[in-house]
């Protein structure tokens, strides 16, 4: 059972990671999927199905919530203001498309994540992010953390 604490520790211990559509190797490259997927193997084990092939634009392709449905099954959903840090926040571009964006947060005010064309940084969570906040999922079976 992981800790929040932990959870952070080991999403920080990605950053630097080079951007790779559709990767989850640590160092290596990941995608924002990639960098959730990654930090679930270290923390809880094997990853509970594997993502299917997805295009870049699968979000504004398909038109459902593809990423919410699937985060869904797997961690909990959360009410957006209670979301802390070690949480899972999924981010729409724009107000009609569904969410294509995850990243975890890491304080009251950063979240870490994987971004195209760039590395996994961690970053304000700053206005722009704010708006475009759709869902908020917690990792199963947190642990306490220790005093």
């Amino acid at each position: 059972m992981p800790t929040r604490t932990a959870i952070v520790a080991a999403a920080r211990g990605w950053i630097g990671t080079p951007y790779r559509h559709q990767a989850s190797l640590r160092g290596i490259g990941c995608d924002c999927l990639g960098l959730i997927r990654g930090v679930w193997r270290e923390l809880i084990g094997p990853e509970p199905e594997p993502p299917p092939p997805y295009t870049p634009d699968w979000a504004e392709a398909q038109g459902r919530e593809t990423l919410a449905l699937a985060a869904g099954r797997h961690l909990l959903a959360i009410p957006l203001a209670g979301a802390k840090p070690g949480d899972v926040l999924l981010f729409r571009w724009r107000e009609h498309l569904p969410a294509k964006h995850c990243a975890i947060l890491s304080g009251p005010a950063t979240l870490i994540h994987a971004h195209d064309g760039a590395a996994v940084a961690e970053v304000a969570f700053a206005p722009w992010w704010q708006r475009r906040i759709a869902f908020a999922f917690a990792f199963p079976d947190l642990a306490p953390e220790p005093d």
